[in-house]
């Protein structure tokens, strides 16, 4: 009894601890705000010519609409896009963007997003990975 009685303690702990982890991760902020669930895109190891798309995937924390004003790639072969209508408080969003997997080799790109997020409004996303030609075999 004593056993059950302490797994159930356990068990309401870890719970409890989980979800304020969760809150405390996508705190609110007054204004616009914007969390990504990952700043970084690992695509690995690609074969060349593979698709190239990946998205990264955010949520407004504020209390007012946010609004993305631009999306800029490092360079031409990193092409971003984002959502043209603000994006409601507590709503999801999608940055989309597509590397030219055309150019063999490893690679590291930045896409800067801008926008009026309260305290950052500049955000530097980053995609990194490694194109293999179309004669080398992927590593496993």
């Amino acid at each position: 009894m004593k056993k059950i009685i302490l797994l159930v303690m356990f068990t309401v702990l870890s719970v409890a601890t989980s979800n304020a982890q969760a809150k405390a991760k996508t705190a609110k902020v007054d204004g616009a705000g914007m969390v990504f669930v990952n700043e970084v895109i690992d695509y690995g190891t690609i074969a060349q010519n593979a698709d190239g798309k990946r998205e990264f995937v955010f949520t407004n924390n504020g209390n007012k609409p946010l609004i993305i004003t631009n999306t800029q790639g490092s360079c031409g072969c990193t092409v971003p896009t984002s959502p043209k209508e603000p994006i409601a408080p507590g709503g999801k969003g999608i940055i989309g963007v597509k590397y030219a997997t055309d150019r063999v080799g490893a690679f590291t790109k930045t896409v800067t997003v801008t926008s009026n997020a309260a305290g950052q409004p500049t955000k530097i996303l980053t995609i990194k990975g490694t194109v293999l030609a179309a004669n080398e075999a992927p590593k496993s």
